[in-house]
């Protein structure tokens, strides 16, 4: 069972101070992920990093997340990845509910994975990124760090020696101005993790793997084709 994260109660804002082995692992997840952002770059293919790599407030259970926020061929991203040395070793589409973005996951490693949507986003489904916080190739070259809000829903403040930690719930329009995102995706994450933490996940509607030798849209277009709750939501969009 996966255990869930669940919302906590501190005080106003709170102070953590990273140790240097803090700091070393946060280095070391950044450069992989620097190495998967170049890859992409190099072929034109834009992406962010998202969560707590992002944010900085990494543990040993971090993964590595590399999103691409726009449609692209399936087959550039893997020859992206492909022509730096970055071999998958798990592909497959992911959608979380019915009505929810359908993702193509492709898997580099234990906690190395690029996501990118296989239809158009909408705006909120790209605010999701930037609510957990979001940084682009300049910025993670850079060392930048940026605010985000993480599982137990605290917003993350980047500060020069770690961060400061503050409660989102009932500050919810300071935490999207913080941000740069809308209060709806604020109000709508929060309301999630809250209901999440509440009753636990309730599973994924979908998830394919994929052959070696079948490619993410001939899978998606099957899946489309099979599954009527899929291509009603589709149409919705």
């Amino acid at each position: 069972m996966i255990a869930v994260a669940r919302p906590v109660c501190i005080a106003e804002r709170r102070e953590v101070v990273y140790t240097e082995a803090h700091w070393k692992m946060l280095r070391e997840l950044r450069k992989s992920a620097l190495e998967i952002m170049r890859a992409l770059s190099h072929q034109s293919i834009d992406s962010v990093t998202h969560g707590s790599v992002a944010r900085g407030d990494i543990d040993e259970k971090s993964d590595i997340d590399v999103v691409i926020l726009d449609t692209i061929p399936s087959y550039a991203v893997e020859m992206a990845l492909q022509g730096a040395g970055l071999q998958p070793l798990k592909r497959e589409i992911v959608i979380a509910t019915p009505w929810q973005l359908p993702k193509a996951h492709i898997h580099l490693g234990e906690n190395r994975t690029v996501t990118f949507p296989l239809v158009k986003p909408k705006l909120l489904e790209i605010e999701f990124y930037h609510f957990g916080g979001a940084v682009n190739l300049k910025q993670i070259e850079e060392e930048t760090r940026v605010p985000g809000v993480n599982k137990q829903l605290l917003l993350i403040e980047p500060t020069g020696s770690g961060h400061v930690e503050s409660q989102v719930i009932k500050h919810e329009a300071e935490a999207a101005r913080k941000l740069g995102v809308s209060l709806d995706i604020v109000r709508e994450r929060a309301g999630v993790l809250a209901r999440r933490a509440k009753i636990g996940r309730t599973g994924i509607f979908l998830k394919r793997p994929l052959r070696s030798d079948e490619n993410f849209e001939q899978v998606f277009k099957q899946i489309i084709d099979s599954n009527p709750a899929i291509k009603i939501r589709l149409r919705a969009r």
